[in-house]
């Protein structure tokens, strides 16, 4: 019997509602510095390099506790382990207020990174819920709580430019505790960690949970999560301060036009998740990365002069993606994202049902090392090449080759499956024509 079968549909609401509130709030905190890091950059004169490596490290952490905060969310429940974490993220938020220098805001940055920690402890709590065939809506919904990216967008430069940089970040850490408080007081304990207390079942261990982490399968899985969640994280961070410098935007309108990437790269999971759940996620994963190569490609071509000569000399000509098409496209890789975001996180539960903690925490922690690492090169490239767009050159070499990787291991697979599909490889037409012969196929050339 599944843990789910056990809950009431009104018990499966709750906890997914609270998660997802839960995990909005931790996501507005996570991303806090892709606000307030513009101010501290010109405070303290940090070359590109150094800012994205500033706006990165609550990332790095967010990201390596992922693998340990699940597998303490499958031991001691998700009620539990989620507060904790929000509580501890809450007052290293407040400690940011009392940083001066680029170390402090570094150290600080550590322990802020806790609040992304918060996702795999809700994927771990949120399946528990829900039975197999409802996992990919119920999980596509908590990961909308992605959103909470584009609500510090929205909101935190309104309270900087009014009161400050430091401002944000206490009224960001007092939200982030109330909503702690609130989970624990109205939450429930998952079903699992409910029936092992009544049972006196021991939960299994961690050497336990890490077995599936030796197939081949869990990394492909990261690969794609690296590119479509840390893909997402490294923009949803970059981009104001992206069109600030390519576009000349001021903080405010920056963060109008990338919350047009980040909402849809976060509401539109839930839309993944059914899609995946009634057309499989495979076929959601072929459309992510398939329309993301085409964005990223495009986003790609730098602002260009060009010079041809014509019959009756020069002819000067420009060619550049201007704002509008640049936030058009950028909605729509958005939208594809969350579409693949969804899909991955689909294939974990029905794969490892009995170890979502480990595989999920090892490929969020994956996918959040890209949120890690992309900023940190892109701030490099832009030192190195003086290229505004080359976030997206990165970006596109990404994603071409997760694309290239999956339909690799999907070819594989069927052919480990239907041996005849490595053989029969002429046109229908052609194979009709040699078996009316009675001609063998594998002969003809």
């Amino acid at each position: 019997m599944q843990d789910s079968d056990i809950a009431s549909p009104a018990q499966q609401q709750r906890a997914l509602w609270l998660s997802t509130f839960a995990f909005t709030v931790c996501f507005a905190v996570w991303t806090i510095f892709s606000i307030i890091g513009i101010q501290v950059k010109q405070d303290l004169g940090l070359n590109e390099t150094a800012f994205g490596l500033l706006i990165a490290t609550p990332i790095l952490t967010g990201s390596l506790t992922r693998l340990f905060l699940g597998i303490w969310a499958e031991q001691y429940g998700g009620r539990r382990v989620l507060t904790l974490v929000m509580l501890a993220a809450a007052v290293a938020t407040w400690a940011l207020t009392w940083a001066h220098t680029y170390r402090q805001f570094m150290l600080a940055a550590l322990f802020v990174g806790l609040a992304g920690g918060s996702f795999s402890v809700g994927v771990a709590y949120v399946s528990k819920w829900f039975p197999p065939g409802r996992q990919g809506t119920a999980l596509g919904i908590f990961g909308a709580g992605n959103v909470g990216a584009a609500v510090t967008k929205l909101l935190a430069p309104m309270v900087m430019v009014a009161a400050g940089w430091a401002m944000v970040a206490k009224v960001w850490a007092v939200g982030l505790a109330v909503v702690a408080v609130l989970f624990y007081l109205l939450g429930q304990d998952d079903p699992s960690l409910a029936q092992r207390r009544r049972t006196g079942a021991r939960p299994m261990s961690f050497r336990e949970q890490m077995q599936p982490l030796k197939n081949i399968q869990v990394w492909r899985f990261s690969l794609y999560y690296f590119f479509v969640f840390g893909g997402f994280v490294s923009l949803a961070l970059w981009l104001p301060h992206y069109l600030t410098g390519a576009y000349g935007l001021d903080v405010r309108t920056a963060g109008l036009v990338a919350a047009a990437y980040s909402i849809p790269a976060s509401l539109f999971r839930i839309v993944g998740g059914w899609l995946s759940d009634r057309f499989g996620a495979r076929v959601v994963m072929y459309w992510t990365f398939g329309v993301s190569s085409l964005c990223t490609f495009l986003l790609s071509y730098p602002d260009t002069h060009y010079v041809v000569r014509g019959i009756d000399g020069d002819i000067g000509f420009d060619l550049a993606i201007g704002l509008v098409p640049f936030t058009v496209l950028v909605f729509v890789l958005g939208f594809f994202m969350s579409l693949g975001k969804a899909a991955v996180y689909k294939h974990i539960p029905v794969y490892y049902p009995a170890h979502v903690g480990a595989v999920g925490g090892v490929v969020g922690m994956i996918g959040g090392l890209g949120g890690f690492l992309l900023p940190i090169a892109f701030g490099a490239m832009n030192d190195l090449t003086g290229v505004w767009t080359s976030c997206f050159m990165l970006l596109f070499v990404v994603v071409a080759a997760a694309l290239a990787w999956m339909h690799y291991a999907i070819r594989r697979m069927e052919r480990a499956h239907f041996p005849q599909i490595g053989r029969e490889t002429d046109l229908p037409e052609i194979i009709d024509a040699a078996v009316a012969a009675q001609v063998p196929v594998g002969t003809r050339r």
